[in-house]
């Protein structure tokens, strides 16, 4: 009697541990994932930029900008995006986005700096590979259809 008591918490362990050895590969599609996208300011970088400094001295501190404009006088932008997931198989969500822009006056010497967040405008698309369009999207039998249309209002009758 004793040795069946054993056997079957033996067998009991082994499938137990079987259980959880198989379960953990699964346990990370349930925890959430933060992921940072794009530029990551270091500590204290910003403060070292002042009024009146070159554009070289802003790409040794801050490094190489996410993006450059140059529409009335130059900017760096320097992009970063924090979005978060509560599990591998749900979309992120954006809960953090920082564009840090420094504008620079005609001698390329910095004229202002500004640090936009969430609140300030539009969220950035890092992943989409769309580029947005005007208009609407035409397949091709509607556009056939629109071709018909038109080619008749043209025809006399």
């Amino acid at each position: 009697m004793r040795q069946d008591v054993v056997r079957r918490r033996g067998k009991n362990s082994a499938v137990v541990a079987l259980a959880a050895l198989l379960a953990l590969p699964l346990g990370g599609c349930f925890f959430g994932e933060t992921f940072q996208r794009g530029y990551v300011l270091p500590e204290g970088a910003l403060e070292q930029i002042r009024l009146g400094a070159s554009q070289e001295q802003v790409l040794i501190v801050l490094g190489t900008p996410s993006t450059v404009a140059t529409v009335s006088g130059e900017a760096f932008y320097y992009i970063s995006q924090k979005a978060q997931r509560a599990a591998s198989f749900l979309p992120t969500t954006v809960t953090d986005q920082r564009v840090i822009a420094i504008y620079f006056d005609r001698d390329r010497r910095v004229n202002r700096v500004a640090s936009y967040g969430l609140k300030d405008g539009e969220v950035f698309d890092f992943v989409s590979r769309k580029t947005p369009t005007a208009g609407s999207d035409v397949n091709v039998i509607k556009q056939m259809l629109n071709t018909l249309e038109n080619a008749r209002i043209g025809m006399p009758f």
